[in-house]
């Protein structure tokens, strides 16, 4: 038991989204003489959107702070001790403290705790290959990675860039690359980008990127990067070619930041990220909490574990986890897998499963495709827009949907996305009661048309 005289002490690791979404909450609960909140984040910045990083660098958003939604003076005004360049480096669960490791002066010291968070975020994926680390190479997580990429696209001369991977942030950061007027190339180990969809639908997102003047290199496994006697680098190399890069983004994907839980003993699931109950407690640990993405979440569709690094459920987790540690109650029981994105005017969105999600999970199904538009046909501006549909053989159950189209497509995805977390099945969903007007759909929904194809395929099992 903590003696430890005064109010009890929450700690948090960790200053983005979940973890400031978690201090914050608590603090809306608890006044400063019940519970001191200090929280530690090893960079400049705390509580803004890492997902607008792509916009700021290609200018859609002009200012940095713009991704700021709040920034260390707010925090301080709140009474949280927020410490800035302050890296925590080891977890004692046994004596209920963390060191931390003070960037700026190199001072290391102790801090106890009686209620823990741990938000230690995603780390974008760094491949084990020559010339990784040389300058030029840029992964995209947080503002200061945002600001050193920046600053190399101002200073670099030549115009070639080079992405490697071609998942959501090799494609936005294709996309903003080529806003800023660099010729780029997309270098992707898999048949298609976007490997979260399906072959068929990724397929024509390839095919809009190559429209769009982008260089696109599928199958192919980057083994190396090459640089000039400056140190910078020159090339992304393959086993059958080079391509001459001036600037090289990783766009491979990002894994979670568990080495201090992993250290400490925590529970880590099957992708590595760490693992909680409903209340986000870190299981077997009463007053540890941990959220946001360096965490596994259950896919309410599969009931699996799965990682989703996304800015939605970390905002979400903080706002659980702080309920709980301020004395209330809540639960996060769980997500159905929505994504959205885009590059330039193409809009690309899904959730539930994919073909092999749904094999993974034992599952029988039936998948339809339709084309439609995003307006009625004689609308001015109606674009077009494929939604692809997954059903559980028999029962009709909606698995997953995949969207890919102009304006108006994307957002589409959140009807399917509340049919999902009903478990409504296909036919259910025809009967909605979705708005029509000719400006923003045609009278069927092209997602109601998908869910009618549906219901036709799975009739035909029965």
């Amino acid at each position: 038991m903590d003696m430890r005289e005064g109010p009890q002490r929450l700690v948090v690791i960790g200053g983005d989204a979940a973890g400031m979404a978690a201090a914050s909450q608590a603090r809306r609960l608890r006044k400063p003489d019940e519970l001191e909140i200090v929280a530690f984040e090893r960079t400049h910045f705390t509580s803004y959107s890492a997902c607008g990083i792509p916009y700021w660098v290609g200018g859609d958003v002009q200012d940095r702070d713009q991704l700021v939604a709040r920034t260390p003076e707010e925090h301080w005004e709140r009474h949280i001790d927020l410490r800035l360049r302050t890296e925590v480096t080891e977890i004692d669960v046994s004596g209920r403290r963390v060191r931390a490791h003070d960037l700026e002066t190199g001072n290391e010291y102790w801090t106890s705790y009686d209620k823990l968070v741990i938000a230690t975020g995603a780390r974008p994926i760094r491949p084990d290959m020559p010339g990784v680390d040389a300058a030029g190479v840029h992964g995209v997580q947080t503002l200061d990675d945002g600001q050193s990429l920046i600053d190399t696209l101002t200073r670099t001369e030549g115009r070639r860039a080079v992405v490697v991977g071609a998942g959501y942030i090799g494609v936005e950061m294709a996309e903003a690359l080529l806003r800023r007027g660099f010729e780029v190339t997309v270098v992707n180990r898999g048949a298609e980008p976007m490997a979260t969809l399906d072959p068929d639908m990724a397929r024509l997102v390839r095919r809009a990127m190559e429209g769009m003047g982008i260089t696109m290199v599928d199958d192919t496994e980057v083994t190396g990067l090459r640089s000039g006697e400056d140190g910078r680098v020159r090339a992304v190399v393959t086993k059958d070619a080079e391509y001459p890069a001036d600037v090289v983004v990783l766009g491979i994907g990002v894994e979670p930041v568990t080495d201090l839980a992993r250290q400490a003993g925590l529970p880590l699931g099957a992708h590595g990220g760490l693992l909680t109950d409903l209340a986000m407690r870190v299981r077997g640990h009463e007053d540890i909490w941990a959220g946001g993405d360096c965490v596994e979440v259950l896919n309410l569709v599969s009931g699996q574990e799965q990682y989703i690094p996304l800015g939605t459920h970390a905002n979400k987790h903080g706002q659980v986890i702080g309920t709980n540690v301020g004395g209330g109650y809540a639960t996060f029981p769980g997500v159905v897998g929505t994504a959205v994105s885009k590059v330039c005017e193409l809009e690309i969105a899904r959730t539930g499963l994919r073909e092999r999600d749904a094999r993974r999970a034992g599952l029988q199904y039936e998948a339809v495709v339709i084309e439609s538009t995003s307006r009625a046909g004689y609308y001015p501006d109606a674009s077009p827009m494929t939604v692809k549909m997954i059903a559980e053989r028999n029962t009709g159950r909606l698995l997953g949907v995949q969207i890919i189209g102009g304006e108006g497509a994307g957002k589409r995805v959140d009807i399917a996305a509340v049919a999902l977390t009903a478990a409504m099945t296909v036919e259910q969903m025809t009967a909605l009661d979705l708005g029509y007007a000719p400006p923003f759909s045609p009278v069927w929904d092209p997602v109601l048309v998908a869910a009618r194809k549906a219901v036709r395929k799975v009739r035909e099992t029965r």
